[in-house]
């Protein structure tokens, strides 16, 4: 029973009760009324039906005949949604055909709570079919089966990130992209966790075998040292990064039928060029991983307390994980975001989704920041290893002795 037992414990704890409050606030996001506008062309009884439901539930910013400004007006009032009832919407309905409404989604992040207000907004269309259909069965229409089940048909446009995805809801794309969001930070987390505790136990090894000390005492420069166990786990981590790249474009290929998303006007695709700069994220994140392991493995003293050094390295791929699995990096504050990209794991977890709406400024800065990160983490380890940190446990040492000569 020792605190380094206890402690990544009690820290994961707080991680969870963190996530828990962020998640509570579910509620009230929940209660709020969507921002919206609409354009009634029908001006029929069953579309009066739809606009009196959206009017009662919704804060309506635009209800009038201009489509491209009611759009405008939309998302200057960061609002979700943009309806457009066709005409002959009611003629439609009871000619045994679903009545047409067009909506022009606006989606912010592709997060679980990016999605919120368009999960409302869509359940509040469903309240207006459940009310068409109400009317119709009262009024006993003669109006076939179908029709009366799902009255309403809908033509639904995604803007987000720039791009204009036909068919598709703001929830699908969510759902697409959440498999990135998920799996990919996983493999991310395994990935480094098992470079990092490699290079953090080999030296904890080390140092219990004696091993270190005959390697320090030998006519080799540290900064040859440090670099020779900073390539060995880097082509390890090399290795690793190939692998993990094939295995992506293989589940990107395999979840997704590229042909039939094509008319969408959103592509997964990734250019060869892409994959090279995902490959390069992750390859520049194993090296600043394995350089921080190696400015750690330098304070274990033995192979068990090497186990809680690599608590902070596990920590810094679950932190981004979750972030990025709730939140989009584009709607997060900007204190979040400042966090999100000081932390050099979370870049590879958002690469692919950056460059699949060609963001390729966040990605290609991402690697810049890794690599400074890793040559600052080997500066530090050479330095540890020029001192008799590693023999003594005090840097001081030197310093103690010089003062003693002179005084």
């Amino acid at each position: 029973m020792t605190p380094a037992t206890f402690l990544p414990i009690i820290i994961i704890a707080l991680v969870f009760a963190s996530i828990g409050n962020s998640i509570g606030g579910i509620d009230e996001q929940i209660e709020e009324p969507p921002i919206i506008g609409y354009i009634d062309y029908d001006n029929s009884n069953l579309s009066k039906i739809a606009t009196t439901i959206l009017d009662l539930t919704s804060e309506v910013v635009y209800n009038s005949n201009d489509e491209q400004e009611g759009l405008d007006a939309v998302k200057e009032k960061d609002g979700i949604a943009f309806i457009i009832i066709q005409e002959n919407f009611s003629e439609n309905i009871y000619n045994g055909l679903p009545g047409e409404m067009e909506i022009y989604w606006i989606m912010k992040g592709a997060g679980i709570l990016d999605s919120i207000s368009s999960t409302v907004f869509g359940e509040i269309i469903n309240e207006i079919d459940k009310n068409i259909s109400r009317e119709l069965i009262q009024n006993d229409l003669e109006v076939n089966a179908t029709t009366v089940l799902a009255p309403t048909f809908r033509n639904e446009t995604t803007y987000f990130k720039g791009v204009e995805i036909k068919g598709l809801p703001p929830e699908d794309i969510s759902g697409i992209l959440s498999q990135q969001s998920t799996l990919i930070p996983i493999v991310m987390m395994m990935i480094i966790i098992l470079s990092g505790s490699m290079v953090i136990s080999s030296m904890a090894l080390e140092k219990e075998n004696k091993t270190l000390e005959t390697l320090l005492t030998l006519p080799v420069k540290r900064t040859y040292i440090v670099a020779g166990k900073i390539i060995a786990s880097a082509v390890i981590g090399l290795i690793l990064a190939v692998i993990y790249m094939l295995g992506m474009s293989y589940m990107m290929t395999g979840f997704y039928n590229m042909e039939d998303m094509s008319s969408t006007g959103f592509s997964l695709y990734l250019s060869a060029s892409d994959f090279f700069l995902i490959g390069l994220s992750v390859f520049v994140a194993l090296l600043a991983a394995l350089s921080l392991c190696m400015v750690l493995g330098t304070l274990a003293k033995n192979y068990k307390s090497a186990q809680a050094l690599t608590f902070p390295v596990t920590m810094l791929t679950l932190i981004p994980m979750f972030i990025t699995m709730f939140k989009d990096f584009d709607t997060l504050p900007l204190a979040l975001k400042g966090v999100l990209f000081g932390i050099p794991f979370s870049h590879p977890m958002m690469a692919p989704r950056a460059l699949i709406f060609d963001d390729y400024m966040i990605v290609i800065a991402g690697i810049i920041y890794m690599f400074i990160f890793a040559l600052i983490m080997i500066a530090i380890s050479v330095w540890i290893f020029k001192t008799d940190r590693l023999l003594t446990g005090s840097t001081n040492v030197k310093l103690k002795k010089f003062f003693k000569k002179r005084f």
